[in-house]
Parts: structure tokens; sequence; C-alpha cells
């Protein structure tokens, strides 16, 4: 009888000893909070990814230097997905299924933001895409999992087309890459142009890969167009200017939102001198008037990116910027379960690099054309033409 008391007392104080250990481990050390990176580091979009592979990487080290998120350790994984449609989809399965993360951020391409949307929704882990065509939200209800940080590109359109009618511009060419983004770029200008009195009278296209366009602006000089409007993500875009400098033509260039890249004004050289743009403001803002909202965050993310990398802060790096801050501030709240997070996601308001973020679950995007400045290159640098 005593043998059997005192085993019984031995168990007992095991189990204490057990659940003590346990209970200590769990507080010294709480679970790492993963988040996954699907960017396109390398590859002929390496322009958008490598900086958004650099802002996230530099944001964690932040983080986890400050005692992570409520005492969690912030763990990014990051795959290169090289811009490519079937390695972002692979890379997205990866992240979910092997690395089991809470929220992905990326990827970085509007044509590789959609093929990854299907694996995103079915896993049921919200996806905040980098990229900006309004289809990656659009329409909310088959897209309750997908979230974006780039601005629509319909509300590109819409402040190029009223700066068009505020000097009297009718008659446009549009150049469009056959890239995702340009592809998108190129139904939102065709469908958004009429409501503006615009007539678009030539309609020319070109590869990623193509190295000289000029057939395709001899035809748009033919055609008598009083601007060209030029919609792009990939380096080939830097070209048009300088085949248009080579042909002298004096008609006026518009570029896309994706022409925020300091490092395409500069392949483009003094072609690029005058071209006109909608952007976020991090590209202009020391342009900025001092009281403008955003300043603050804009100019702390520029002086701590061009600090750490020795390189132009740019606009694609801010998208990661705003991803994955508002990811992370989820996690201050709710935690590290998906659903939760998609939820406080839906209901977030959030000043960051790109604008004043305002989702709903109507909205997905949270931006709106209010959110870009117009700016021009002026001696190979960015300023605000008109905010």
């Amino acid at each position: 009888m005593e043998v059997l008391i005192l085993k019984r007392i031995l168990l007992l104080v095991c189990l204490c000893a057990i659940m003590l250990f346990t209970a200590s481990t769990i507080y010294a050390n709480p679970k790492d909070y993963h988040v996954g990176c699907a960017l396109a580091v390398t590859g002929k979009a390496s322009w958008l990814g490598e900086p958004e592979r650099n802002t996230v990487e530099m944001i964690a080290k932040e983080i986890n230097a400050a005692g992570g998120i409520n005492g969690h350790k912030l763990v990014l994984h990051i795959e290169d997905t090289q811009g490519d449609n079937t390695r972002a989809v692979n890379a997205v399965k990866k992240l979910i299924k092997k690395n089991k993360v809470c929220a992905i951020i990326g990827p970085s391409r509007s044509g590789t933001s959609m093929a990854s949307i299907p694996v995103a929704t079915q896993s049921k882990i919200p996806m905040l895409s980098c990229a900006s065509a309004a289809v990656i939200t659009a329409p909310a209800e088959e897209r309750k999992w997908i979230f974006k940080v780039g601005p629509d590109d319909s509300d590109a359109a819409r402040n190029i087309f009223e700066h068009m009618n505020a000097n009297n511009i009718k008659q446009i060419a549009i150049m469009t890459g056959t890239t995702g983004f340009g592809a998108a770029g190129r139904k939102q200008l065709k469908k958004l142009a009429g409501g503006y009195g615009i007539e678009i009278i030539a309609d020319e296209t070109y590869s990623p890969a193509d190295t000289d366009m000029t057939a395709q602006l001899i035809s748009i000089r033919k055609s008598g167009a009083q601007a060209v409007i030029n919609w792009s993500i990939v380096p080939a875009q830097s070209i048009v200017s300088k085949n248009m400098q080579q042909l002298k033509m004096t008609t006026p260039l518009y570029q896309s939102h994706g022409f925020a890249n300091i490092k395409y004004a500069e392949a483009a050289g003094d072609s690029a001198e005058g071209c006109i743009f909608p952007a976020g403001r991090i590209m202009a803002v020391d342009t900025l008037a001092g009281d403008q909202p955003q300043k603050p965050i804009l100019s702390a993310y520029k002086k701590a990116y061009e600090s750490a990398y020795n390189e132009h802060v740019s606009t694609f790096g801010g998208h990661a910027y705003d991803a994955l801050w508002l990811v992370v501030n989820a996690l201050k709240k709710v935690g590290d379960d998906p659903a939760l997070i998609r939820d406080e996601l839906e209901k977030t308001t959030f000043i960051g690099v790109g604008g004043v973020f305002e989702y709903s679950p109507e909205n997905h995007c949270g931006l709106d054309k209010e959110d870009f400045a117009i700016l021009t290159v002026k001696d190979g640098k960015f300023v605000v033409l008109q905010d």
C-alpha cells in the first residue's frame, strides 16, 4: 500500500515538473510568426522584386531587434518567382504547405498575382499583392482572401486623362507591353478614354524582350496623335522615349505608374526629360509640401532604405513596406490565425507609402486616384508636377 502511494506521489511530482517545464518553455520562447513573400527578385521584373525583398528584410530586422511582435519573432520566407506565373504559383504553394505561413506578401506582378489567386483562396491564406491591376481584387465577392497595396491601374488612367483634359489633348496613341500589367492597363485606357472625351487613334503593343519600338512609333507619328501613353512595367519601357528622341518626335509622352523607379529614368537618359506620369509620392518626397500627411512616413522610409542599401528608394519597395506593415499590425492585434488576419485587414485604415489605405469588405485595394501625384522628370530626377 505504501509503495502504491509512493508511486502516485512520484507520478504527480513528475507531471507537475513536466507542466512547469512546458509552461516556462512556452513563456520564454513564444512561437515565431511566419510570413511568406513571393517576389520577383531576379529576372526581367527584378527592378520590382529586388527593392521589395530589400524592404521586407529591412523591416523584419528592425522589428526583431526591437523584440519582435508582442514577443514573437518575425520569420520571413522569401521565394523568388522570377516574374514567372508558374514559378509564382509553385512559390505560393510552398509557402503555404511547407512553411505554414499565416499571410503572403506579393507576388510582384499583375500576371503572377492573378495566377496565384486560386491557390491562396483555396488555402484560405490572406495574400497582399504588390501589383496594380484592378482585377486582382475585383470583384470583391470573388477575392475574399486577396488584398493589394498597388493602386488601381484604372485610377492611374484617370489621372492621366484628367491631365490631358486640362491641356486640351483629345486624340492620343497608346503603347502597351504584352505583360499582365500592360494588358490590364490597355483595357482600362480603352474603357475610360471616351468618358473624358479622348479618342485613341493608334494602338500599339510590344513584348518585354523588344529592343526597338521604331516601327510602332512611326505608325503613331503618321496617325497625328497629340500625345502618347506608354504603359509598361519592364525595362523595355525606357526604349520608347529613346526611340521617340531618335525620330525627333516632340509629341508629349505620358508614362504609366509602372515608370516610378528612378532606374527607368536613368536607363532612358535625357530622352525621359519632361515625360509625365502618375505615381506614389515616395518618388518625389523632397518636393512635397511640408504639411502633406504622408511626408513623415515617406521621408523616414526613404532615409532608412537608402542608408541600408545605398540605392534610390522606389515605388515598388514602397508596396512591400505597406504590405508587410499591414500584416504586422494585424499580427499585433489578432495573432497569426490567417482568418483573423484577413478579417482585421478588411477593416484597416493605414497611412503608408502608397497613400491612405481604407480597406472594407467591398474594397480590398483601399486606395483611390487621390493617392497619386502627377510627376515629371526634371534634370534626371522625379519631381511633383501636380499634387
